[in-house]
């Protein structure tokens, strides 16, 4: 076997300069399809010639550059996950995935506090509604737990608070993987990572903590089936002053915005280079923005980013 890999690659190695220049091509043209470069080269002439007219009312991704590059987040060695922003305190939720934790953390990425989560099972999302409420996912469960903002330092137990479980789709590791929230039009936005990728809209929620539970799931596939480039989703985020959409593509390495019609509006490369990044981000899983439009992310092991719009 050996010998005969030998031979295979001497035949190479001799062949004329043709097959050479034919050989790279298709290396190049491989590597271009895996990367869907021809989409992010479409879209990014798409974006450039609408510039003029999205800029003002929309994040606009393009103009954000990183502040805090890779910042390792005290206390956490690997499966941090998802990441919200807490305006009545001024500060960001973090979850981690095994061991099972929730992390209160500063803008900077600085640890506030840690609580254990007992009882919960891997947790991969987190958003918070207002009114002292976050909503953590559980990703094979596909259940939403919905649990008060602790007083005190300590662990929660899952037996303590509400949940719904949604069966959308078969029990997998591949279910809910990131969530934002809508607080003024009460909607949860879900995805779901790969196998197949998926958006859902989830009305009411909120609503139903307080009355009966009457919840309208709406799947928006429509919003996400001509994305190819983002070949998986593993955070959301809902923007409350454009009403904007902002998907995280962990393997694509990039946020894309899309309107209120899921139409994509701008998007940001996380590849080496892009938005003043010294390396690629390695596995994001979090995205969030604060009221002032600041842009973080948490990506795995422990790595915290934070972004501002220039």
């Amino acid at each position: 076997m050996r010998a005969l890999a030998k031979a295979y690659l001497g035949r190479f190695a001799s062949a004329g300069p043709t097959i050479w220049v034919y050989g790279c091509l298709l290396c190049l043209l491989y590597a271009a399809a895996t990367v869907h470069l021809d989409e992010r080269l479409f879209y990014t002439l798409k974006t450039l010639w609408h510039e003029a007219s999205w800029e003002r009312r929309s994040l606009w991704l393009p103009e954000y550059q990183v502040r805090g590059d890779a910042l390792p987040v005290t206390g956490v060695k690997g499966n941090l996950s998802g990441l919200t922003y807490d305006e009545q305190r001024d500060q960001l939720w973090a979850v981690v995935n095994n061991p099972e934790e929730l992390l209160a953390l500063d803008r900077d990425g600085g640890f506030i506090a840690r609580y254990p989560l007992q009882g919960f099972e891997d947790v991969e999302g987190v958003t918070y509604l207002g009114d002292d409420l976050l909503v953590l996912t559980e990703e094979r469960n596909q259940t939403l737990v919905i649990v008060r903002v602790p007083q005190t330092v300590g662990a929660l137990d899952r037996d303590d608070y509400p949940s719904v479980t949604l069966n959308l789709h078969e029990a997998e590791n591949a279910g809910f993987e990131g969530i934002g929230y809508d607080r003024k039009g009460d909607r949860l936005f879900v995805v779901k990572e790969h196998s197949p990728r998926k958006l859902y809209e989830i009305q009411g929620l909120k609503r139903s903590l307080a009355g009966p539970m009457s919840l309208n799931i709406i799947d928006r596939e429509a919003w996400i089936e001509d994305k190819d480039m983002a070949s998986d989703l593993a955070s959301v985020h809902f923007d409350e002053r454009t009403g904007h959409l902002v998907l995280l593509s962990d393997e694509a390495k990039m946020l894309l915005e899309l309107d209120g019609q899921g139409q994509l509006v701008s998007f940001r490369s996380l590849w080496s280079g892009f938005a003043g990044l010294e390396r690629s981000v390695p596995q994001a899983e979090g995205v969030t923005f604060d009221a002032s439009g600041n842009l973080y992310l948490v990506s795995e092991p422990n790595l915290f980013y934070s972004f501002e719009h220039r």
